[in-house]
C-alpha cells in the first residue's frame, strides 16, 4: 500500500477526523460549562475521565453516519494512529503539575498537549488542516498561560470552539474525495450532511 493510499483510507475512514473532533468538542465544552458554573475539581474531573471515552466515542458516531470506523489490515499507518492517541493521556502528569503550580494554568497546559498531539496527523490523515489545529492550540495556550485573562474556564471554551470549527473543516475538506469512490471501494459511506 502506498502512502497516499494509506492516508486517503485514514481521511475517509474518520471523515478528516470531523467525528473525534466532534465528540472531543462536546467534551471541552461540557468541561468549560462545569468550570464557569460548577467547580474547577468537577470540570478537571470530566474532561480527564470523559477523555477516556473519546474513542469509544468516535467509533460509535462513525458507525451511526455508516462508516467502519477502522483502518485495514494493510494499512501501515494503524501503528501510528495507536501510537499517536496514546501520547496525550502519557502527557497528562505535565497537565497535572502546572495545575498543581497555578490552577488556572490546567487548560492552558492541556491546550499545548492536546494541540502538540495533532501534529502528527498531519501526516496520518495527510492533511495540513491539522498543523494550523496544532499551532491555535499551542499558541492559544502559550498566550493564555502566559499573557491572557486568568479566568480558570477560558481555555475550555476558546477549545471547544476550535474543535468544533475543524470538525467542520475536515468534515468539508473529504466529503467531497468520500462521495467521489465507487461504491465497490468504499467499505460505507456516510451520508451527506449540510453543515
Amino acid at each position: 500500500m502506498l502512502v497516499a493510499d494509506a492516508q486517503r483510507e485514514v481521511r475517509t475512514a474518520f471523515v478528516g477526523g470531523f467525528m473525534g473532533q466532534l465528540v472531543s468538542g462536546l467534551l471541552w465544552l461540557a468541561s468549560a460549562a462545569l468550570a464557569t458554573w460548577g467547580t474547577p475539581r468537577q470540570a478537571i474531573t470530566l474532561l480527564v475521565v470523559g477523555g477516556f471515552f473519546i474513542f469509544p466515542s468516535t467509533q460509535l458516531g462513525l458507525k451511526l453516519l455508516g462508516q467502519a470506523g477502522g483502518l485495514s489490515r494493510e494499512n501501515p499507518l494503524r501503528w501510528l494512529a495507536m501510537q499517536v492517541a496514546f501520547t496525550l493521556p502519557l502527557s497528562l502528569p505535565v497537565v497535572g503539575g502546572a495545575a498543581l503550580h497555578r490552577l488556572e494554568w490546567f487548560y492552558p497546559a492541556f491546550m499545548i498537549v492536546l494541540g502538540a498531539h495533532y501534529l502528527p496527523f498531519v501526516f496520518l490523515y495527510g492533511m495540513r488542516m491539522f498543523a494550523a489545529l496544532c499551532a491555535i492550540l499551542v499558541g492559544g495556550g502559550f498566550w493564555l498561560a502566559t499573557r491572557g485573562p486568568q479566568v480558570f474556564s477560558l481555555g475550555a471554551w476558546v477549545t471547544a470552539a476550535v474543535l468544533f470549527l475543524f470538525a467542520a473543516l475536515g468534515w468539508l475538506a473529504v466529503a467531497g474525495e468520500i462521495r467521489a469512490q465507487p461504491a465497490t471501494t468504499t467499505r460505507s459511506r456516510p451520508p451527506d450532511l449540510a453543515l
